[in-house]
């Protein structure tokens, strides 16, 4: 699969009920691009329980915490209008044992990703945001 954006290799992951709140148009499944991170609503494929979000970068979280990490790359691009899905989508993949800020920093370094937003920009504000 292919995004319809930049054309980089998209990864669908399950969406936990629990999560599908966070998720583009409330589905069970959503897609996150491994070159300009954007998520998406999956349409029809098949989304695994356990998805490999190595494909987006060797340190991305596994489980729970990649999925909870993934949404909330998805909403990064408007901090002001997703402001409470960010807070409480970085507490839950906390909470799962994943590291956001840590995340986003090896993103940021990474050669193959070139985010839809700026995340160096966007770290700075996140960390306010959960203060």
């Amino acid at each position: 699969m292919d995004c319809p954006h930049c054309d980089g290799d998209l990864v669908a992951f399950a969406v936990p009920e629990d999560f599908r709140k966070y998720a583009p148009d409330e589905t069970g499944s959503a897609t996150i691009c491994a070159t300009c991170l954007r998520v998406e609503a999956a349409e029809g494929e098949a989304a695994g329980a356990d998805p490999d979000f190595s494909a987006v970068d060797d340190s991305f979280p596994s489980g729970r915490g990649g999925v909870a990490t993934a949404l909330l790359l998805g909403k990064l691009d408007s901090l002001a209008l997703n402001r409470a899905d960010i807070s409480e989508l970085a507490d839950e993949a906390e909470q799962a044992g994943a590291d956001p800020f840590l995340t986003l920093d090896r993103l940021a370094s990474s050669p193959t990703i070139e985010p839809h937003f700026d995340i160096d920009r966007r770290r700075p504000q996140l960390e306010q945001l959960m203060e």
